[in-house]
């Protein structure tokens, strides 16, 4: 005696599905994360020659009166040593103006910066003040 027929419906198969949403996932959390680091590599490279460029300005500043070639000398010293190249020095009396480069390929930064007195001219004495007029004794009640 046979039984009533079976019939099968017909499968749908999700064989493997999650594999390949786990790639997919994977794949776009991996390009995040090196848009990421990217990003990360190019603000410490525009901090690196900003703060090579401010320092380099106030060494050449400092040794200006030693002469234009030994302040940016001094700069360029100071600019290496920040992990940073000192582009263009300039020294015009008091202040320097310095330009320093970092990085390279995409992440080439080029900052520039100033230093010198806030007053390049110099600073005249104001004329006295009249002197004030002497205090009165208080009235004893």
């Amino acid at each position: 005696m046979r039984g009533p027929a079976r019939t099968v419906a017909p499968r749908r198969s999700d064989r493997g599905a999650a594999t390949v949403w786990s790639v997919g996932a994977i794949a776009v959390l991996c390009l995040v994360f090196g848009v990421l680091l990217a990003l990360g590599q190019a603000v410490v490279t525009r901090h690196r020659a900003a703060g090579g460029a401010d320092l380099a300005a106030l060494a050449a500043a400092e040794h200006g009166a030693e002469g234009g070639a030994a302040a940016c000398a001094r700069a360029e010293r100071v600019a290496r040593a920040q992990g940073a190249r000192l582009v263009r020095c300039a020294i015009v009396g008091e202040i320097s103006d310095v330009t320093a480069a970092s990085g390279r390929g995409p992440f080439a930064v080029e900052v520039r910066a100033r230093a010198g007195p806030a007053d390049p001219s110099p600073v005249r004495p104001s004329p006295d003040p009249a002197p004030p007029a002497p205090a009165r004794p208080a009235a004893e009640p």
